[in-house]
């Protein structure tokens, strides 16, 4: 399971680094821009993003992964916010993943997690 949890938080991190060089490319506006109503901003996936990783990851092992707290659909609103708040959230939200998983033990692979009530092994939480 080391590997793989390894190989996980690798790929985890490919990603989240190739966002932010995306991110680089970007001015605000284009950060902020809609194709049309219908549609979100690159902002809005951002902060969707990084309220799902809090929500998932905070105390994954014991409460729900949909945390009560959680405001799902206001992540996806057009609040205004400026660049560096919108990555700070995206901060947090990497952080507390990278910190549930490296709290991960032996122990914790036979547990099940739940993600808005459904049982989940600790593979198939990291894989969704």
């Amino acid at each position: 399971m080391e590997t793989y949890l390894n190989s996980a938080k690798k790929q985890f991190q490919y990603y989240k680094l190739l966002a932010e060089r995306t991110f680089s490319q970007l001015c605000d506006e284009e950060l902020f821009w809609k194709y049309n109503e219908e549609s979100n901003s690159i902002a809005a996936i951002i902060n969707h993003m990084a309220g799902n990783m809090l929500s998932r990851w905070t105390d994954f092992l014991t409460p729900d992964g949909e945390k009560p707290w959680r405001q799902r659909d206001r992540e996806f609103e057009d609040d205004p916010i400026i660049r560096a708040e919108l990555l700070k959230k995206w901060e947090d939200g990497w952080a507390c993943l990278f910190s549930a998983l490296d709290s991960i033990n032996q122990e914790d692979w036979e547990k099940k997690i739940y993600i808005r009530s459904e049982p989940h092994t600790i593979v198939d939480a990291i894989n969704r």
